[in-house]
């Protein structure tokens, strides 16, 4: 007697890991780095740190990237890119108009305590620099902007969460702004930018249909997981340039401690830039690598001032 082998039906994910990955955990590191990156710069070059305004600026951070996640996942469900997604906050909940006031909510109690900052300080310069970066932000996906159809979104990436950023949490620090925070600013921002990067290589089917012109569609996967090991080199190589320039001390050089991370990351694209099954999760090694790289380069900051 023989047997016909069957195959078993994979299984949807559970609804806790749909839910855990629609509200993104990892992707807060966005908030998160520029802030420490910043506020240790004031610290490094003044000794000045106010933990008040730091607490509230993480913390208006975080929630002005809560806005982003979920109002980005508003914006994709009008274009009809995410109907693939099962982990959409938008699909899993069915209810966009919820949504998007409640990505407004988690917006104006960001701002709120930019505000807050603003008053204690008597100066609303660090307001207005996030209000641009929100303007910015929309714009990646918002209507009728959405510059990341059109392949912008790691341009407004780096401007938005590097130079931009550390400017504004270095003078909620310091109340001035000093040209050295361009060089963190630069190195964050193009972290950031990676893991926006690296977050198109599994979706090149679902992008082409919705007519968006991501870089990685733009590229194919080959060439982009080549502009990856390039711009991954790049991040490391201006460490080193800043530290024997004197604009970093020889501290910084602790970011160098991230690069088993670097290395995973450039070599699994590498490998399966073209397998949207394997490389769908190079985006989190990304966020590892931005995380890590950029709390080491906070030390690094801080250090020579202790």
């Amino acid at each position: 007697m023989t047997t016909t082998p069957t195959t078993t039906p994979s299984l949807p994910p559970p609804k806790r890991k749909l839910w855990l990955a629609a509200i993104k955990p990892p992707m807060y590191s966005v908030a998160i780095i520029p802030i420490t990156v910043g506020t240790a710069t004031a610290f490094g070059e003044t000794g000045l740190f106010d933990p008040r305004i730091f607490g509230t600026f993480l913390t208006s951070a975080i929630l002005i990237i809560a806005w982003l996640n979920i109002s980005n996942d508003v914006f994709d469900a009008d274009t009809g890119i995410d109907k693939n997604k099962a982990h959409s906050i938008v699909n899993l909940t069915g209810n966009k108009s919820l949504m998007f006031w409640l990505a407004n909510a988690f917006l104006s109690l960001g701002i709120l305590g930019i505000l807050l900052i603003a008053w204690w300080q008597k100066d609303i310069t660090v307001l207005i620099i996030i209000l641009l970066c929100c303007a910015f932000g929309y714009s990646y996906q918002g209507p009728p902007f959405r510059f990341g159809y059109q392949g912008l979104g790691e341009l407004i990436c780096f401007f938005t969460f590097g130079p931009m950023a550390i400017a504004a949490a270095y003078y909620s620090q310091t109340q001035q702004f000093s040209l050295l925070t361009l060089a963190p600013g630069t190195l964050i921002g193009i972290s950031t930018s990676i893991i926006l990067f690296c977050s198109h290589f599994h979706q090149v089917a679902d992008d082409l249909a919705a007519g968006k012109r991501s870089p990685i569609v733009r590229l194919g996967t080959k060439l982009g997981s080549q502009v990856l090991m390039v711009t991954t080199i790049l991040f490391f190589g201006l460490v080193v340039l800043f530290s024997l320039l004197g604009i970093f001390s020889f501290w910084t050089l602790l970011v160098f401690i991230s690069l088993p991370i670097a290395y995973q990351l450039v070599s699994h694209v590498n490998q399966n830039h073209d397998q949207p099954d394997r490389v769908n999760n190079c985006k989190f090694i990304a966020v590892r690598l931005h995380f890590l790289s950029g709390i080491l380069l906070a030390l690094g900051l801080i250090i020579p001032q202790l």
